[in-house]
């Protein structure tokens, strides 16, 4: 522990030059006395800090103690601190270790490509989840994340939406996906490879029985193939709707010319087309299917009776 300290403390006066002992504290969690040991412990190892006299004073490095990576452009540079996201690494018992690896990495930069990747951090931020609801329960993340990194079969006791709702699997984890704030599992098992929803797996039995995934699998490849899949089944039906401008641009259609324009858009089921076409409001007609038009219609003269104008 106190050689990680003693590395992040070189990190920091590396990126920000003069701090004082204070504010190393702050950093690092830690008094001002554990401070003071770190200095003398890394001066006596030959590391060559500097200290500064007086009320403003501080540590700082001696010039030109400074590691470089070399080969990364800028793009890269950026790259590499856009992609980080705290919060999944934060789940996956990670945070600490992604801080760390940030400052090394900005340690590590040469001065432009630092700066560049100090904007990146400024002005822009990752927050996969989305807006509404809590964030999803994974108690079991982190054990699931150990089988997939030491290649180890688990066992899997798994709540599902159809009968019987809760089953006992073995497993194979091959990898992770983390997809708009929801954690998924890609397992191969007694079916073939699937994907589980982390947040509902209930149990978890991890077993000695170690695993190679196949040589030809990649996680990327599977992960468009079952997106493109799921897409698929989810648009089984078709609606036809005559729409405004306005309906045209919420729905992503290409308007008509005379301002009213008639689309042919895929649905998932007359129930889930129901509620989305109420959202269009006034902005959109169904004319097809049969079923969702007088769906919508009943709906719209209960909505005209309760609110009489």
């Amino acid at each position: 522990m106190r050689a990680s300290r003693l590395v992040a403390l070189v990190l920091l006066l590396q990126n920000r030059g003069r701090m004082t002992a204070r504010q190393l504290a702050e950093e690092l969690e830690v008094s001002v006395r554990t401070v003071y040991r770190d200095v003398e412990a890394l001066a006596a190892a030959g590391v060559p800090l500097y200290r500064d006299a007086g009320h403003a004073g501080g540590y700082r490095l001696v010039g030109g103690y400074r590691t470089r990576l070399t080969g990364l452009t800028v793009d890269e540079a950026q790259a590499a601190f856009l992609a980080a996201l705290p919060g999944a690494a934060a789940e996956l018992g990670l945070g600490e270790a992604l801080a760390t690896a940030q400052l090394k990495l900005r340690a590590a930069l040469p001065a432009e490509l630092r700066e560049h990747a100090g904007r990146i951090q400024e002005r822009f931020l990752l927050d996969a989840p989305g807006w509404y609801g809590e964030a999803d329960r994974t108690p079991h993340l982190a054990a699931v994340a150990a089988a997939v990194w030491e290649r180890r079969a688990v066992v899997l006791q798994y709540r599902r939406w159809r009968a019987p709702e809760e089953i006992e699997r073995r497993v194979e984890p091959y990898g992770l996906v983390l997809k708009a704030g929801r954690w998924y599992l890609v397992a191969t098992g007694p079916s073939g490879v699937r994907t589980y929803r982390v947040d509902q797996i209930v149990g978890l039995r991890e077993l000695a029985e170690e695993f190679a995934v196949p040589a030809g699998f990649d996680l990327g490849t599977y992960w468009t193939g079952y997106l493109a899949d799921f897409r698929a089944r989810l648009h089984t039906g078709e609606a036809l709707v005559r729409l405004t401008p306005e309906g045209a641009r919420r729905l992503g259609v290409a308007p008509g010319g005379d301002g009213r324009t008639e689309a042919r858009v895929p649905i998932e089921s007359i129930d889930h087309a129901h509620g989305e076409f109420l959202r269009l409001g006034a902005d959109v007609e169904v004319l097809e299917p049969a079923e969702l038009r007088d769906r919508i219609a009943a709906t719209v003269r209960t909505l005209a009776a309760r609110y009489p104008g």
